[in-house]
């Protein structure tokens, strides 16, 4: 199912496990309600997988989707 209205590319950031990952994806503006953009069902099935697969620390697989942030671990005093 499409959603009609104006399509724009929009930044989303997914945070899982040790990894933060920038996404870009397509948002749609619906034309009965602009006040926000919205996901069509194919980018949250996306976006849930991203999740996924950074809880299961595929760093290649994410790396091929979005830039790939990793939290580094400090040493404690």
């Amino acid at each position: 199912m499409k959603i009609e209205g104006q399509r724009i590319r929009k930044t989303r950031w997914v945070h899982a496990g040790r990894f933060a990952v920038r996404l870009e994806v397509e948002a749609v503006i619906p034309p009965d309600d602009p006040s926000e953009p919205c996901y069509e069902p194919d980018v949250v099935e996306f976006i849930r997988e991203v999740h996924e697969r950074a809880n299961a620390g595929d760093i290649e697989w994410l790396k091929t989707v979005g830039d790939v942030y990793v939290l580094a671990h400090s040493k404690s005093a």
